[in-house]
């Protein structure tokens, strides 16, 4: 049976310095601010997003050297159980947020992959997928 992913939902790029690296996303590749909060920017067209958050907030250390690939699932539990009986390493367990549960598991590289069951409260959390949440 395979994991309930619904799509990719971002990679997340923990940068050094926030207003650069947006100014560069942004301003010099021209990728639209789709949300900004004050430690996490989502930018694209559609899709898959491109998030950025202060490297300083970043308390997980994978190898990608601060990048990480998102994950919007249907059931975190399952998912999570299912990884879990496939052998995939988890680096956080489930924990529960006002934007919906989250939690993180490596690739065989040790590369993180962050696994997002979003709560549909309101519509701007449905079409935005991460609003709210951060990862650290």
């Amino acid at each position: 049976m395979a994991v309930n992913v619904k799509k990719v939902g971002n990679v997340i790029l923990a940068v050094e310095d926030l207003d650069r690296s947006l100014d560069f996303y942004h301003g010099t590749i021209g990728l639209p601010v789709r949300n900004q909060r004050r430690s996490w920017v989502d930018l694209g067209t559609g899709g898959a997003m491109l998030s950025l958050h202060p490297a300083s907030l970043d308390s997980e250390g994978g190898r990608g050297g601060g990048i990480m690939v998102g994950f919007l699932v249907g059931d975190i539990e399952s998912a999570l159980g299912e990884l879990k009986a496939k052998g995939a390493r988890v680096r956080k367990e489930i924990t529960d947020r006002t934007a919906g549960k989250h939690a993180i598991v490596e690739d065989p590289d040790g590369y993180l992959v962050s696994l997002f069951e979003p709560k549909f409260e309101d519509q701007q959390q449905q079409t935005s997928g991460y609003h709210g949440f951060t990862p650290a």
